[in-house]
């Protein structure tokens, strides 16, 4: 058979290269078209059962050919009963509330017996039914007096009266009407209930007060800055001395930052300890960009040889001196995003999901484990599928562009970081914590949208920290707050450089006064 022209096999060449390519670009836009439905319309939970089919969960219509099987004999089957678990009652829902009696009586004239006229007495009350109840926030204003106290004789003997007057607790406000209780309302509000201060504004108006959201942005800047930024300063002590520390970064806008356009994004950084820890410091902090010496200047009196732990951002690589740990939901979230819609169980990211998931069930099994056991258990058992997962990833060659390829880069690309929690039982798999501890901050980001200036973000970052720190300790927000401005006022005014300590969230005194949960029930308690 003749060959072609060597200007017809070119040609050729050239068509089936464009064919390569269109479909490849066909199959990067109809994975950015899922990627977007799946936003819009998908659900947003990770777990597996909603992503995956779990292969050894049988299919109601395939169940009898599936599980058929001539050979094996009949034997008895003895069937273990299940026990539904049983509703709550009303009682147990509100075991922990207190009670209020309203009793109904017949009016005066209306006790006579309607047979005999003989006035009738009583037999005791029965129960009609049970009421949840609720008394909506009141304002009120609160008239501070002291007692003072003149001593006679030396008013007699001297031209001056010898006065003596109690110690006053320094106010919260310098010269305004905030008290402890109304500025905790406030920050609770905006910081744990994403409530915007306009919002808050016509509130109080609800309440009868006329204060407007600038009166209440004043109070949130100046006692974050001045009454809880030492007390920030002393977690950040403490916590860039652990062994662990997790961190990740959002975007925030704000509006008026001296050299940059009101449209620009700055960052809000999260840095928190360790997940296997007793006691948990979760610090946010401003800066006006991403760059790498944000985390390396909030760290730098870490010690040598700490454990970070971060989504794999190159900003973290300025930090010297640590062991960077990946995120393997990181990893297992890229390779969920490249399952085809049909067939998933057949597809190459399933086959390296498998091994992600497979580690996920085994961190499971290890959560109450010593860390040191959990040290030696990997070692065993998470290790070998750690091995077999990077084996999987050096046989797949996904193509240029695709989700496949992007999991695969980023397993490559982070192989070293992603390995180092078999270093030491004390490091996570993952970096779900920071990532949980932002979202509060990105909750409350969607309603107010952006901050007016760097201090107001600034004071955002440092109410973010309290709030999500007391949480975190299972101590109730608002009861923290509260107490932290009746007391910290006096504490700082007196000793700027005071120690703190007994204020700390994980305090006995504090957990005493601030408790959130019931010791009994280990529900949430709020009043």
């Amino acid at each position: 058979m003749e060959s072609l022209p060597s200007e017809a096999t070119n040609y050729i060449s050239k068509l089936e290269a464009d064919i390569t390519r269109f479909q490849a670009q066909v199959t990067r836009l109809e994975e950015l078209l899922r990627a977007a439905n799946d936003a819009l319309y998908g659900r947003s939970s990770e777990k597996t059962r909603y992503v995956l089919n779990n292969p050894n969960q049988l299919s109601l219509f395939n169940e009898a050919e599936a599980c058929a099987d001539t050979t094996v004999q009949e034997e008895v089957v003895v069937i273990k009963s299940y026990t539904r678990k049983k509703k709550r009652t009303k009682e147990e829902l509100a075991k922990e509330l207190p009670v209020i009696e309203e009793i109904i009586d017949l009016p005066e004239g209306a006790r006579g017996c309607n047979i005999c006229e003989s006035e009738m007495h009583p037999i005791g009350k029965e129960l009609v039914r049970r009421e949840l109840c609720v008394t909506p926030a009141k304002a009120y204003i609160k008239e501070i007096y002291t007692v003072n106290y003149a001593c006679g004789p030396c008013d007699e003997e001297s031209d001056q009266a010898n006065i003596v007057k109690p110690e006053v607790p320094v106010p919260v406000i310098n010269h305004g009407l905030g008290s402890p209780s109304s500025v905790a309302y406030t920050i609770y509000q905006k910081f744990v209930n994403a409530l915007p201060l306009d919002r808050q504004e016509k509130d109080w108006a609800n309440f009868g007060v006329q204060i407007s959201r600038a009166t209440l942005a004043n109070w949130v800047i100046y006692v974050a800055i001045k009454w809880l930024k030492p007390l920030y300063m002393q977690w950040k002590a403490v916590l860039v001395c652990g062994v662990v520390i997790q961190s990740d970064d959002t975007p925030v806008q704000v509006l008026h930052e001296p050299g940059k356009t009101p449209e620009s994004e700055s960052r809000m950084w999260v840095y928190r300890t360790g997940t296997f820890v007793q006691t948990h410091i979760i610090l946010f902090e401003y800066q006006p960009d991403k760059a790498g010496e944000r985390p390396k200047k909030f760290l730098e009196k870490a010690p040598r040889g700490f454990y970070l732990q971060t989504d794999g951002c190159a900003s973290y690589n300025a930090v010297v001196g640590a062991v960077h740990c990946g995120c393997w939901a990181h990893q297992r979230r890229k390779l969920v995003e490249a399952l085809p819609p049909t067939n998933k169980q057949a597809s190459k990211a399933a086959e390296g999901l498998d091994f992600v998931l497979k580690l996920f069930a085994l961190e499971d099994e290890f959560k109450d484990l010593t860390p040191e056991e959990r040290f030696k258990q990997r070692l065993v058992r998470s290790k070998p599928v750690l091995d077999g997962f990077f084996a999987w990833v050096d046989t797949v060659n996904p193509l240029a562009g695709s989700k496949l390829g992007t999991a695969i880069t980023y397993a490559r690309n982070q192989q070293k970081a992603l390995s180092a929690f078999l270093l030491d039982g004390r490091v996570s798999i993952h970096n779900n914590a920071s990532e949980n501890a932002i979202r509060t901050f990105v909750r409350g980001r969607n309603n107010w949208l952006f901050s007016d200036t760097v201090q107001g973000a600034e004071a955002s970052a440092i109410c973010y920290s309290i709030v999500e720190t007391a949480k975190a300790n299972e101590v109730n927000p608002f009861k923290y707050l509260n107490y932290l401005f009746c007391e910290l006022p006096t504490v700082l005014t007196k000793n700027p450089d005071a120690d703190l300590a007994q204020f700390f969230p994980w305090s006995v005194e504090t957990r005493e006064r601030c408790r959130s949960r019931d010791s009994v029930t280990g529900r949430l308690v709020f009043d």
